[in-house]
């Protein structure tokens, strides 16, 4: 039955490096996995992860000495299962016959479950005589933290055991300079002829038309008996078939477009992955295999993204962050009071300090948009009761932004790294390179960038918006420093003879004028003039920015533009996705539609899952969009780039104070005639909405209604 499930990755099995350039994740909550086509694990960056500590460094299976044909192999559309279909090589002769190639039916299935990998495989005589089957399973731990896996070198590490073995046990364990001893486990269901630190042999005796299973499991800390994996694994398949059925909010379809559909599914499949329940409440997890973990930044956007499907993402994020927000000034951490946490690790070498990221906040942006998606949730929901309760937390953040996020005085949220150890750059454009001059060369700090000046403003206008309501007496003051704020904005980041804005000041004020992306994420917050967004959407759109694919972070033709780098050039399609919401925003709907086409082209070329970059080279006809290397798959605000896009195109707005959905002027991709949403929650009521295409303009039509919501149309 979950075969119908899956996303195959078919390819002629010609050598082992097939398939190695992309890795197959699973996640459970603070544990994942990734290993290649095979579901081998085989060092390098792959492994058994939890909380920042590789558990299991190789876990790689062989028939007769060799690693099966692999026939096909993938992740099911849900996330939940890996399964590799293989076949034997010639196995070597036992009792004087050898059985040929192709006989042998191989399938590895596997999932994660509460801190633990479970594995099935299951053998398959197609022959015409009985096989002795000799398999081999090779293993090892290394519990090596993820940033030595990314490549940083430690100068020294804790002891690690020898693994100690008990039948069809081999138990791991490492003691870190942390004082903090990890253990990991591995059982077989059925005990091996042989059984080594880290080999397991084992010698299957398989009539012709039967079939044989093997359970394994990697637990961490102790393994249960291995006689119980059978009884688990399924008792646990059930528990898995009701959380595949579990669904939050609201329900997006694109009609009979079947292509559209699936990439719909996906991305909402990878976020459902990437989500991991903790107490504060559901937190979109950034990415694997690098960035596992809660981030400020990513997990804001990704919300916000998902906000008007599924606010109580929004309340997570908000409610997890303010539990961890500053409250004293650490140059290492980067932190001061009221700022928002920009990443959290739980790996020894943050734990030790080795690196600064067990609760780093060296984001300059985090902490305006805290503030700004507070906002935004509470006019989506109208659940003041959760704004209350977060009301300190938000007006020490604005406490941040006003007493330490301007270093200078001159108005402006700024950055400049307190320690050696911390991120040069600290916008989303973090890389060492991202932010200079037209020139080419790195300005001097403090940098104030020019989206997060646009942040602030969306900071304060919301902190008034929601002190209103709570009748907090400073909502006229904070009301005046977003104007403030976007005068100030408008008077020194524009280029009049570019008609564009500079993408940051450094800290002599003048202005960094490379012309990059960053005018978009401006847009998005709603700070520039009529006028003069309408000129950056006009230049967005042209060559320099569209690649055919989406929107580049740099114009072509700025020094340091290269369509192969991180951020000067590539295509990030959570960039592209803001942009165009910020085009939206000033009412633009047909280029929204066009860059969501070309968005959609992208991810058809990557089996309808987005990562979290990709190259900026323009588009070719008949040629797919170039990968980048190291990009993180799946990747939280690249999978819920298409509901912002949605959002934007179809002029959708909801006002939950209001009980009422803002339709405005909605258009559909190229290809798309029909969109459906079902379930869509209003306060105490719920909505289904169709759109579909009727000569030539896109119409909005209401289907079921519960409760008190209505709906506005116009255009």
């Amino acid at each position: 039955m979950d075969d119908a499930y899956s996303t195959q990755v078919t390819a002629a099995d010609t050598n082992d490096q097939d398939g190695l350039e992309t890795l197959m994740a699973l996640k459970d909550g603070d544990t994942f996995l990734v290993a290649d086509h095979w579901g081998d694990v085989k060092a390098g960056a792959d492994g058994l992860f939890d909380k920042d500590t590789r558990l299991l460094s190789r876990f790689a299976l062989t028939v007769g000495r060799a690693r099966p044909s692999r026939l096909s192999s993938g992740v099911t559309k849900d996330n939940v299962f890996f399964t590799c279909h293989s076949t034997n090589r010639p196995l070597p002769p036992m009792g004087g016959r050898s059985a040929p190639a192709g006989v042998l039916h191989l399938e590895r299935r596997r999932f994660i479950w509460d801190r633990r990998l479970f594995e099935r495989v299951r053998m398959v005589n197609h022959g015409v005589e009985d096989i002795l089957l000799p398999l081999t399973f090779e293993f090892d731990a290394d519990f090596a933290d993820i940033f030595q896996v990314r490549g940083t070198v430690r100068p020294q590490q804790g002891e690690i055991h020898p693994p100690v073995i008990d039948g069809r046990r081999v138990t791991f364990s490492y003691t870190g300079l942390d004082g903090v001893k990890r253990t990991s486990c591995l059982a077989f269901s059925e005990p091996p002829a042989r059984l080594s630190a880290t080999r397991a042999e084992f010698m299957f005796s398989l009539p012709r038309g039967r079939s044989l299973d093997l359970f394994v499991e990697c637990g961490l800390d102790a393994c249960d008996q291995p006689d119980e994996e059978r009884w688990r694994w399924h008792s646990i398949l059930a528990r898995l078939a009701m959380r595949r059925r579990l669904r939050r909010g609201a329900i997006v379809e694109g009609g009979r477009n079947q292509g559209f559909n699936d990439w719909l599914r996906q991305s909402r499949a990878d976020i459902a992955l990437l989500v991991t329940d903790l107490p504060t409440g559901p937190y979109p997890y950034a990415g694997t295999p690098w960035f596992s973990t809660p981030f400020g930044r990513d997990g804001i956007i990704t919300a916000w993204q998902m906000l008007w499907i599924d606010p109580g993402l929004a309340k997570g994020v908000l409610t997890y962050l303010a539990a961890r927000q500053a409250t004293e000034t650490n140059a290492f951490m980067d932190s001061a009071p009221g700022k928002i946490m920009h990443e959290t690790r739980g790996g020894e070498m943050s734990v030790l300090g080795e690196v600064p990221f067990g609760l780093y906040y060296g984001g300059v942006d985090t902490t305006c948009l805290f503030i700004a998606l507070a906002g935004a949730y509470a006019k989506r929901t109208n659940d003041y009761e959760t704004i209350r309760a977060l009301w300190p937390n938000l007006i020490a953040a604005a406490g941040w932004m006003k007493d330490y996020g301007d270093s200078n005085g001159d108005g402006l949220i700024d950055y400049a790294r307190a320690a050696d150890t911390g991120l040069s750059n600290q916008g989303w454009k973090d890389s060492e390179d991202s932010i200079f001059h037209a020139d080419g060369r790195f300005p001097k700090g403090p940098i104030a960038l020019l989206e997060v000046q646009g942040y602030a403003f969306a900071a304060w206008k919301a902190l008034a918006e929601m002190g209103a309501v709570l009748g907090d007496g400073r909502a006229d003051e904070w009301a005046n420093r977003a104007e403030t704020l976007r005068a100030l904005v408008e008077e020194r980041y524009w280029m009049e003879d570019e008609g564009f804005y500079a993408i940051a000041l450094d800290g002599d004020g003048e202005q960094c004028q490379a012309i990059g992306s960053n005018a978009g994420h401006l847009l998005f917050t709603g700070l520039p003039s009529h006028e003069r967004a309408r000129r950056v959407t006009r230049r967005m759109l042209t060559a320099e920015f569209r690649s055919g694919w989406g929107l580049r972070t740099l114009a072509k033709g700025q020094a340091r533009f290269n369509p192969m780098s991180y951020h000067n050039g590539s295509v990030w399609p959570h960039d592209t996705a803001l942009a165009a919401a910020g085009m939206a925003r000033y009412g633009e709907r047909h280029a929204v539609a066009m860059l969501l086409g070309e968005i959609y082209g992208s991810a058809a070329h990557f089996q309808m899952r987005l990562p979290e970059l990709f190259c900026g080279f323009v588009r070719e006809t008949g040629e797919p969009p170039i990968a980048y290397p190291v990009a993180c798959l799946p990747q939280a605000w690249a999978a819920g780039s298409v509901f912002l896009m949605m959002q934007a195109v179809l002029g959708l707005n909801i006002d939950a104070a209001e009980g009422l959905v803002e339709v405005n002027n909605p258009a559909l991709p190229a290809g798309l005639d029909r969109l459906s949403i079902t379930r869509l929650k209003v306060g105490d009521g719920v909505i289904d909405l169709h759109f579909q295409r009727l000569n030539g303009h896109v119409v909005v039509m209401p289907r079921e209604r519960s409760g008190t919501v209505n709906l506005r149309a116009t255009g």
